[in-house]
């Protein structure tokens, strides 16, 4: 499988640490793990973080062709406030240099040769208008690729009429059960249990396929009318930063593979409670280890 990702490459500040993360970044870094091919669309600036960044993008296998230098713009920060939970708060800091990221004629040629099976992609890189419009036109380039909207909110950094865009642009969405709620009061004030918000805003935009995490709960998927719930894993919890991001990579993977719906939600629970027992976004793991939990 193919994909194709776009979106912020960032340093998550910790009090005692800094470990490379971004959501988007995140997501391409476990699909690589699970062995399909991808490319990342972003920036970083031309400073120790950037160049620590494409460093650690080597290690973890992870090609950097579509990930620019930008003069004069700092690698992108976000300090993170961990909850007795383990569960974060994250304070970003902007302009970064993933808002400036571009791509010369010559390398949307060699994406649509390419040819992605997933296009994915998130909201807070879209809140810049420079990355807005690069998401539009890799929409325009690239008809043939499905399109996986993270929805993944983050404070001061979503307006209604950008989720209405990128929510109509989408072939598949995931977002957590908080993320369910905000919509819904954007849209119509309903509430009427998960199920019924897949249902209907599958219907509304046009999804074919609806995720929705429910943390230590598990989730629920939502496929052309089937809806199942898996139960979540208990783990203890490290940090959960890049949970989600690891279980969008997995459900892309089971989805690819053919599993039946209640098996890709089992799967996709498995690799997010692992990633989340352990420190950072993207730390060591094997499939091995996500079939070990139970």
């Amino acid at each position: 499988m193919r994909i194709l990702v776009v979106g912020e490459i960032l340093w998550d500040v910790f009090p005692d640490a800094e470990r490379l993360g971004g959501a988007p970044f995140n997501l391409a870094a476990h699909a690589r793990r699970l062995g399909h091919e991808v490319y990342f669309i972003s920036a970083v600036g031309d400073d120790p973080r950037g160049r620590a960044a494409l460093a650690r993008m080597r290690e973890l296998d992870l090609p950097a062709r579509f990930v620019r230098t930008i003069a004069g713009q700092a690698t992108g920060t976000v300090s993170v406030r961990l909850d007795s939970a383990g569960q974060p708060d994250f304070t970003i800091h902007r302009p970064a240099a993933y808002d400036f990221v571009s791509l010369s004629d010559e390398d949307f040629d060699e994406l649509v040769s390419w040819d992605p099976d997933w296009l994915c992609h998130g909201t807070l890189h879209c809140m810049h208008p420079q990355a807005r419009t690069l998401t539009r036109r890799l929409v325009e380039a690239l008809p043939r690729a499905r399109r996986f909207y993270d929805v993944n909110l983050r404070k001061h950094s979503y307006t209604p009429e950008l989720l209405r865009e990128l929510m109509a642009k989408a072939t598949a969405v995931k977002l957590n059960d908080a993320e369910a709620t905000e919509i819904e009061r954007f849209f119509d004030g309903r509430r009427r249990g998960l199920a019924d918000f897949a249902e209907r805003f599958a219907a509304r935009f046009g999804w074919e396929l609806v995720a929705v995490t429910r943390g230590a709960e598990g989730c629920g998927l939502w496929r052309k009318g089937e809806w199942v719930e898996a139960r979540g894993y208990r783990v203890q919890v490290v940090d959960a930063v890049g949970a989600g991001d690891a279980f969008a990579a997995a459900l892309l993977h089971g989805l690819d593979a053919g599993w039946p719906l209640a098996r890709v939600a089992d799967f996709a629970n498995r690799v997010g409670a692992l990633i989340a027992s352990r420190a950072g976004a993207v730390p060591d793991w094997t499939p091995e280890e996500c079939a070990a939990l139970g």
